[in-house]
């Protein structure tokens, strides 16, 4: 009985995940990435301060509570593995490449410490794969063409090119830690990866021109939209990141993800370190006697914490503009 539960916490903790977990990295891996993704983030910030603008931090807020709902909601990728939306290339087109890496920063640093969803001494690592090098490799095609006739074809490349660099570089520094890896085995993860990011960019396609709708031009290198149509966004994604995570949860597939799956088939998941307990471990409240309800409780609750944490860096870097 004791195995069978062990074997349970492994899966909850990381079948809702494309991040690493603690105990996948070794030291000098996970190490070197904290202190390279620090600066990094610094970095950023520093670019957003000089070009965000004040009025856009509810749209910011709303937006990183979007894709944080969004990351909760695992869809089926092949047989028994599923992915989920990571969001760094729809985060680029509307705020920014800078805003949107510090974005994502809040998001997966929320997740981790909250809710164990990646590890915390793998944070660097995540943020480095995600938050750095998914926004850039997001926002480059759009950068290049993403005010011509291929505008569409860019958001989808943007989608799937930011997805895939997070997957390989993980990959990557898995290989790096020592894990080994047959060649199917690689093959088998690196294919998963390419359907999911192939999704990756037709959601963003998809939700690029449901903001666009409310207000055209909305991807536009952060320009700030009016008063009128932005308070309609505001609503808009608000509403959606609501019902996200507190309905959408529910219907998400429970089946690994990439990472997940790939930690089984290696058989690092039983080397899978949980440095913190909270009450929303694992996307649930735990005081709650139903898992449905200790879901969606969880799921509000991260929306809001999230929309909480990027309104005030979004008010923080437009306060300190200029400095």
């Amino acid at each position: 009985m004791a195995t069978a539960c062990h074997e349970f916490s492994i899966r909850a903790t990381v079948e809702n995940s494309l991040h690493i977990p603690d105990g996948f990295l070794s030291t000098p891996v996970w190490a070197a990435l904290d202190v390279a993704a620090a600066p990094a983030v610094a970095y950023a910030t520093r670019r957003a301060q000089g070009r965000f603008e004040e009025g856009r931090t509810a749209l910011l807020g709303v937006l990183g509570a979007f894709v944080f709902a969004a990351q909760m909601i695992n869809f089926p990728v092949g047989p028994g593995t599923t992915g989920h939306l990571v969001g760094g290339a729809l985060l680029s087109f509307t705020l920014g490449p800078a805003a949107a890496s510090v974005v994502m920063t809040a998001i997966l640093a929320i997740q981790a410490l909250v809710f164990q969803d990646g590890g915390i001494l793998a944070l660097g690592a995540n943020v480095t794969n995600m938050a750095l090098a998914g926004v850039a490799a997001g926002y480059l095609p759009f950068a290049l063409w993403g005010c011509g006739r291929h505008r569409k074809l860019a958001m989808f490349l943007g989608g799937f090119l930011s997805l895939l660099v997070s997957a390989v570089l993980a990959l990557s520094e898995l290989l790096l830690s020592g894990v080994k890896m047959s060649a199917p085995v690689l093959g088998t993860a690196l294919a998963l990866f390419v359907v999911s990011a192939i999704l990756e960019g037709a959601i963003t396609v998809s939700v690029m021109q449901a903001l666009e709708r409310i207000q055209p031009g909305m991807a536009n290198r952060g320009r700030e939209v009016s008063t009128m149509r932005g308070s309609r966004v505001v609503a808009m994604v608000s509403l959606a990141a609501v019902l996200l995570g507190s309905i959408g949860v529910l219907l998400a597939s429970h089946a690994p993800d990439g990472i997940a799956q790939l930690g089984e088939q290696t058989g690092i998941s039983a080397q899978i370190r949980t440095l913190i307990h909270t009450p929303l471990s694992n996307y649930r409240v735990a005081l709650l006697p139903s898992e449905l309800v200790g879901k969606a409780a969880a799921g509000l609750a991260g929306v809001v914490l999230v929309y909480g944490a990027c309104l005030l860096v979004g008010r923080a870097v437009a306060r300190n503009r200029g400095i």
